[in-house]
């Protein structure tokens, strides 16, 4: 019985420490990847007035429905004029 305890518990800690190294060695190689990374230049934030026009949002469905057009076309390996999409509804 003292024998079947031991290795239970001998295994149950090296499995302990093992996941205690990965654990320092994930916090050390992080710190290292922000030391090596170079600091981005904060850009100006430029404020422009926000126009809502009904021609506007238009151009964004159009791009919008073509990009995901071409995306599905590509997917199922036909030509982007086979497709009809009848509606598209932002979720």
């Amino acid at each position: 019985m003292n024998d079947t305890l031991f290795v239970c518990l001998m295994g149950i800690g090296t499995v302990f420490v093992g996941l205690i190294c990965i654990i320092i060695v994930c916090k050390i190689v992080s710190g290292i990847v922000r030391i090596g990374e170079k600091p981005k230049a904060k850009k100006a934030a430029v404020t422009a007035p926000a126009t809502n026009t009904a021609s506007d949002e238009i151009v964004d469905k159009q791009r919008i429905i073509a990009a995901v057009s071409a995306v599905i076309a590509e997917e199922l390996g036909t030509d982007v004029s086979a497709l009809r999409i009848k509606s598209f509804k932002k979720l």
